[in-house]
C-alpha cells in the first residue's frame, strides 16, 4: 500500500526548507514577543490558535502542527486559550507573515463544553489546573472573527476536528438544528479537514511562494468555496447514486427478453452481432432469444467527477435528505477511489476534494519523531493539566480505524486505512520518556492509539484496499481480505519491555476484542504482561438490533475473548477482571433492549461506576439516525427502516438508570418503568429480582469496598403498592 500512496503524493519530508529554517528549532514553540526576540524572530511566518493549553507533545494537535511546519523552516508561535472577548489578545505575536491556522484543540469546543445532557462542564481536561470556561462555544467560529477583526487581510485557515466533522452541513445536538458548513460561518479561506500534515505543509509552501490562498483549490483533504463547477468537471447527483425516494427498479442491460421469431427476422443479418440465437421448436415457430443492445460510455475519469450532495436548505428542512448526504460522504470516505463532493450553500458552493492520502511509515515516524519537549509550556508554571497527566508516559503507535462504529468520530476525522510508526521509532519513544519525562517511574501507560491492536493490520491486497466502499472491514463480520496477523504488535509489545529501566508497560487503548481473537498468541501476550489487573473494553450493548446500528460485533465475540482473557489469566496466576463500557440511549434502542442489559449485568455481577451516554456528535453515522430517525446503513428512502431513537431527557435518564441498576438513586425510577413494562417480577429482595423493593434512607451511592458495592447499613424502607413503609 505504501509504494501506491508514496506514487500519489509527495513525501512530506521532501520539501525544500523554508529560508527561516536558518534560526533552527525552538527549546519551546513562542507564546509571547519576548519569546519570539530570545530566538531572534521579528515576526512569525504562520500563527496558531488553539482552544487547549500549549503542551509540546505530539498527543496534543498544536504542538504536532506546530513542529512540523517548523521542520518545514516556518517560524510558529502559538495563541493557546486566548482571551476571546476583544481581538487584542489575537495581536499578541503580531502580523503573521503567512496565515493564521484556527483550531479549537484536540476536541469538538461543544462536545468538550458539555454533557450528553447539555449542561456545563465544572472542568476542562485540557486547560491547567482542569479550569473551565477557558474556550468558547464553538471555538473555530468565535476565533476566526476575531483573528478577521485582529488583521483582516491575513489569510485564515481552520481545521481540527471540530472543522473537520463540521465541513458539511450537519446536525447539531446543542442547538437541535441543521447548520451550515462551518467553512461557511467561520468566513475562512480554506478548511483542512482530516489528520492534515500533507495538505499543511503543501499549503504553507504554496503560500511562501507567494499564491493566493483562493487560487490554491487542487490539495486534497481541503474545502473551500466556489462559485460555480469549473469546466471539464462532470457532475453526479447523489440522489442518483443513491435514491433517498422511492426506489425503482434498475434496468438490466444484460436482460433477454423471450419472444417468437417473425418474418423480419429471417432477414435480419445472421452475422450480427445482435441475431437472435434458436432456443427451441414450438410448432411453425421458433422461440428466441434476443439479447438487448449493449451502449457502454467510456470510463469516467473519477479525479475529474464531482457529487453534488442535497443543498443546505434542502438538507436542514428534510431529515431524510440529510439522512442521504450523509451516507453519500461516508461512501465517498477512501482516499484510493473517493470523488469531490460539492453541497451549495445559498450561492456559494462548499466545494470538498478527495480525503487526504494517509502517511507512510516513514512520514509517521517524521511526524513523531520531531524534537518535542514533552511538557506544558513554562508559561503555566506548577498547575496540573489533566490531559496530560493521562497521556505524559503513553506512546501513539498508529492512528485511524477501520472499525466504522457509527457513534465514533476516529474513523471519519482519522480514516480507515491504519498508518503505523515504525518499531525503531516507537522503541526510541519509549526510551526518551524514560530519559526526559519528569516523574517517570519505569511504566508505559499505553502503547496504542484510537485501538490497542489494528498496529500494521491492513488489507491483504493493494488493488481491493483502493477500490473498496466498505463502511467496516469488521462489520458484519471480519473481511476476508483483512490480514488479522498480531505478529508486529507481539513483537513490539516484547522489545518494548525489555527496555532497560522499563518496568511494566499497559495498554491503556480499547482492544478491538473481535480481532484480538483471531490471534490466541496475541491475547496471550496482552493478558500476560500488559494488563494492571484490569482491561477496558467496549462491547457497548448486549442486543443485536442496538449492535448493528452501532456496527458492533455481537456478544458471541465478547464471550470468546472473555474465555481467552480468564484462561490466560488463570495459567499466569493473576486475578484480572475486564471493564466493559455500555452506551445509554444509543439510535436503535428501545426501554426493552436496555432492561436486557440491565438483566446481562446482573448476570454477570458488574456493577459500573461509569455510563456513557450517547451524543450525537457531528458527522457521525448514529447522529444521522437520531436526527432522522432512519438507518443510513442502508439506502435510505421515505420508506426504509424507522429507527426508534430516544430523544426525550427522561428516556435517556432511564436508559442510563438501568445500566447502573445497583444505583439506590435509580430505583425508584426503575420501579416505574418495570412495572409500565410489566415487568414488576423483577422488583424484590431475591437475587432474582433486579431491583429491592425498598429504599435506604439515605440516597447516597453505595459504599464501595475492593470494587464490590455494599449496601449501606441503614435502616431501610420498603416501598409496598407504591406506597413507603418503615420495616
Amino acid at each position: 500500500m505504501e509504494q501506491y500512496l508514496t506514487m500519489l503524493a509527495k513525501p512530506i519530508h521532501s520539501y525544500r526548507p523554508y529560508w527561516a529554517k536558518r534560526f533552527g528549532a525552538s527549546p519551546i514553540l513562542p507564546m509571547s514577543r519576548a519569546e519570539m526576540d530570545a530566538l531572534g524572530w521579528d515576526s512569525c511566518d504562520i500563527i496558531l490558535v488553539s482552544g487547549d493549553c500549549y503542551i509540546d507533545h505530539p498527543s496534543f494537535g498544536v504542538a504536532l502542527v506546530g513542529r512540523l511546519l517548523e521542520a518545514q523552516g516556518f517560524r510558529v508561535g502559538i495563541i493557546a486559550q486566548p482571551d476571546w472577548q476583544n481581538a487584542s489578545a489575537f495581536k499578541a505575536l503580531g502580523k503573521p507573515n503567512l496565515y493564521f491556522g484556527v483550531t479549537a484543540g484536540n476536541m469538538d469546543s461543544m462536545v468538550n463544553r458539555y454533557t450528553a445532557d447539555r449542561k456545563i462542564r465544572s472542568d476542562d481536561a485540557y486547560t491547567p489546573d482542569a479550569a473551565p470556561n477557558k474556550r468558547p462555544d464553538r471555538a473555530v467560529l468565535v476565533y476566526s472573527q476575531r483573528c478577521r477583526e485582529a488583521y483582516s487581510d491575513v489569510p485564515l485557515v481552520i481545521g481540527s476536528i471540530e472543522a473537520s466533522l463540521r465541513r458539511i452541513a450537519h446536525y447539531d445536538y446543542w442547538s437541535d438544528k441543521v447548520r451550515r458548513s462551518i467553512l461557511v460561518d467561520s468566513k475562512a479561506d480554506i478548511l483542512l479537514y482530516g489528520n492534515a500534515e500533507r495538505a499543511l505543509i503543501e499549503l504553507s509552501h504554496r503560500l511562501a511562494r507567494g499564491e493566493k490562498v483562493t487560487d490554491i483549490q487542487d490539495i486534497r483533504g481541503t474545502a473551500f468555496l466556489r462559485k460555480k463547477i469549473p469546466q471539464g468537471w462532470s457532475e453526479i447527483e447523489s440522489t442518483k447514486l443513491d435514491r433517498p425516494g422511492a426506489v425503482e427498479k434498475h434496468v438490466d442491460p444484460y436482460e433477454i427478453k423471450m419472444g417468437k421469431a417473425d418474418a423480419s427476422c429471417a432477414t435480419d443479418d445472421t452475422s450480427s452481432s445482435l441475431a437472435p440465437l434458436p432456443l427451441a421448436s414450438e410448432g411453425n415457430s421458433i422461440t428466441h432469444v434476443v439479447a438487448m443492445p449493449i451502449s457502454r460510455k467510456p470510463k469516467a475519469d473519477r479525479a475529474k467527477q464531482v457529487v453534488r450532495l442535497p443543498d443546505y436548505e434542502a438538507v436542514a428542512q428534510n431529515p431524510v435528505l440529510y439522512a442521504h448526504a450523509s451516507r453519500v460522504l461516508h461512501l465517498e470516505a477512501n482516499p484510493g477511489n473517493a470523488r469531490a463532493l460539492v453541497q451549495k450553500h445559498g450561492d456559494r458552493e462548499v466545494w470538498l476534494n478527495p480525503p487526504p492520502i494517509p502517511l507512510t511509515t516513514k512520514e509517521m515516524d517524521y511526524v513523531y519523531d520531531m524534537p518535542y519537549a514533552r511538557k506544558p509550556h513554562p508559561a503555566y508554571g506548577d498547575a496540573k493539566v489533566p490531559a496530560w497527566e493521562m497521556i505524559r508516559f503513553s506512546v501513539n503507535i498508529m492512528r485511524g480505524c477501520f472499525g466504522g462504529c457509527t457513534f465514533c468520530s476516529i474513523t471519519e476525522h482519522e480514516g480507515r486505512i491504519i498508518q503505523s510508526r515504525s518499531e525503531a521509532s516507537i522503541l526510541k519513544e519509549v526510551e526518551e520518556i524514560r530519559d526526559k519525562v519528569d516523574g517517570f517511574t519505569g511504566v508505559i501507560s499505553d502503547l496504542g492509539g484510537p485501538t490497542a491492536n489494528m498496529y500494521r493490520i491492513a488489507c491483504k491486497s493493494e488493488a481491493i484496499e483502493k477500490s473498496c466502499r466498505k463502511m467496516s472491514c469488521v462489520y458484519p463480520g471480519i473481511c476476508e481480505n483483512l490480514n488479522t496477523d498480531h505478529t508486529a504488535l507481539i513483537q513490539l509489545y516484547r522489545k518494548a519491555r525489555a527496555i532497560k529501566g522499563i518496568k511494566k508497560i499497559l495498554i491503556g487503548s480499547g482492544v478491538r476484542y473481535d480481532l484480538a481473537v483471531k490471534s490466541p498468541e496475541y491475547v496471550k501476550e496482552l493478558v500476560q504482561h500488559h494488563v494492571g489487573g484490569y482491561l477496558k473494553i467496549a462491547p457497548e450493548h448486549s442486543e443485536e438490533n442496538v449492535l448493528s446500528k452501532m456496527m458492533k460485533p455481537g456478544m458471541e465475540a465478547y464471550d470468546e475473548f472473555k474465555a481467552m482473557f480468564e484462561k490466560f489469566s488463570a495459567e499466569a496466576g493473576k486475578k484480572q477482571y475486564l471493564i466493559p463500557y455500555f452506551i445509554a440511549a444509543h439510535p436503535g434502542t428501545t426501554d426493552q433492549d436496555m432492561l436486557n442489559l440491565a438483566l446481562w449485568l446482573k448476570k454477570y455481577d458488574f456493577k459500573l461506576d461509569q455510563v456513557q451516554t450517547f451524543t450525537p456528535t457531528p458527522m457521525a453515522m448514529a447522529t444521522a439516525m437520531y436526527h432522522s430517525g432512519k438507518n443510513p446503513l442502508r439506502k435510505v428512502t421515505v420508506d426504509s427502516e424507522n429507527v426508534p431513537i430516544p430523544k426525550a431527557g427522561n428516556v435517556r435518564k432511564l436508559h442510563k438508570a438501568f445500566i447502573r441498576y445497583h444505583d439506590p438513586n435509580n430505583w425508584p425510577m426503575l420501579r416505574e418503568a418495570l412495572q409500565k413494562m410489566g415487568r414488576a417480577d423483577l422488583i424484590g429482595n431475591g437475587k432474582q429480582h433486579l431491583i429491592p423493593a425498598w429504599q435506604p434512607l439515605s440516597n447516597k451511592p453505595i459504599t464501595t469496598v475492593r470494587g464490590e458495592q455494599l449496601e449501606r447499613t441503614v435502616r431501610p424502607r420498603r416501598v409496598v403498592e407504591g406506597k413507603r413503609k418503615y420495616s
